[in-house]
């Protein structure tokens, strides 16, 4: 066992590699403050575009930038709901009238599932028979 044994070296634990000659990319550091005063830092590029506010790696909770300004909040617009929609295109009188003309089409057994229709009047002259 001992003749197949590599020397000298670690398996995937080392490189040989080294930084000689290696011009690292600007660095900048950029301070974050959490809600309960703490700060953390984080490493980006000279040219990145630094956001206002940061994930703390450790906590989780959202820090905004020292050096910065607070974000723009940006208007939320409530979300259109199917009734809204419905209100653009129709009046409340136009609904209503649409409304009792279906009502008396699905009384009437015209329209619907045939499991809510009414059953039809016998006529007393076919009972007789």
């Amino acid at each position: 066992m001992a003749e197949r044994s590599l020397r000298g070296a670690r398996l995937g634990t080392q490189s040989f590699e080294d930084e000689r000659g290696v011009e690292m990319a600007p660095r900048q550091e950029v301070e974050y403050v959490l809600p309960d005063g703490k700060t953390f830092t984080v490493t980006m590029a000279d040219d990145a575009e630094v956001p206002a506010e940061w994930e703390d790696p450790r906590t989780g909770k959202i820090g905004r930038r020292v050096d910065g300004d607070a974000p723009e909040h940006k208007e939320v617009k409530a979300p259109r709901t199917h009734w809204d929609m419905l209100l653009e295109r129709r009046s409340i009188p136009e609904l209503e009238e649409i409304l009792t003309e279906r009502l008396e089409l699905l009384r009437a057994g015209e329209i619907g599932p045939a499991h809510l229709h009414r059953p039809a009047k016998v006529k007393a002259k076919a009972r007789k028979r």
